[in-house]
């Protein structure tokens, strides 16, 4: 059985606890864990855009509400920005309450012309990744992804590939393991602490609705000074890479 309490894992992963862009050596990384990926539903195209252009909406209100971008009474910005989208925290953690969870309106990389980094995060995450019409999310990892898949309950298996992780170091060689979220579609991902991922959207239409289980009890864990994306996060790699990188879906569709 899953150990119940997080606290039973007091290990740091940051080396600065506040640091918003750490990086470890991927050569040396070895994961945690893997990701559990399990398909939900697929909608009909105009169902499914309304669903994601609502969730996008709460995004895009945090952003101009001066509520939402400056620290709270518990000192907590909810209104944030990370490498793969904007993010908004609907529901915040309180005394008793470990957990909280964020909404994220995805970039379109196609637009932006980059991708977001692989990276792992210093605390568990659950995430449901919604698409709209025309848009596909492609979610990496440098281990296997475990597919759920129930027999007459589980709506679709989603396309997996493998191809090299780019941008590393001459004589390194780590290979990526990919994942695509078709459009119209929601599909759930459940992230160990210190597992690598990446999301990257292609198209304008994606969200991810994300519980943090263990949100502030990482926080304390990792000493770090406040409620913050980016500093619960480790990166494997120093800069953003190209948006060819990350774009390429059709070729294994």
């Amino acid at each position: 059985m899953p150990d119940p309490d997080p606290r039973a894992t007091p290990t740091t992963l940051k080396r600065r606890a506040d640091d918003d862009n750490e990086v470890h050596d991927v050569a040396e990384f070895r994961d945690a864990g893997r990701c559990v990926v399990t398909p939900v539903a697929e909608f009909p195209a105009e169902v499914a855009l309304v669903v994601v252009r609502a969730f996008a909406g709460i995004v895009t209100k945090a952003k101009d509400s001066d509520a939402a971008t400056t620290p709270d009474a518990e000192g907590i910005v909810r209104s944030q920005s990370f490498e793969e989208g904007d993010v908004y925290m609907i529901e915040a953690p309180f005394d008793g309450f470990f957990a909280d969870r964020y909404i994220m309106d995805f970039y379109n990389i196609e637009e932006r012309g980059i991708c977001s980094r692989m990276h792992l995060h210093t605390g568990l995450r659950f995430v449901r990744m919604m698409t709209g019409p025309d848009t596909r999310i492609r979610v990496g990892s440098l281990s296997p992804f475990e597919v759920t898949d129930v027999p007459g309950v589980t709506p679709f298996r989603p396309v997996t590939f493998e191809d090299d992780l780019p941008d590393v170091l001459d004589g390194v060689r780590r290979t990526r393991y990919n994942m695509i979220v078709p459009p119209c579609s929601f599909v759930d991902m459940q992230i160990p602490r210190g597992v690598s991922h990446q999301f990257n959207a292609i198209g304008e239409h994606a969200v991810i609705d994300s519980v943090h289980p263990e949100e502030s009890i990482e926080v304390l864990r990792e000493e770090m000074s406040d409620y913050k994306m980016m500093a619960q996060t480790i990166f494997l790699a120093d800069e953003l890479p190209t948006a060819e990188t990350c774009a390429d879906t059709t070729s294994v569709l």
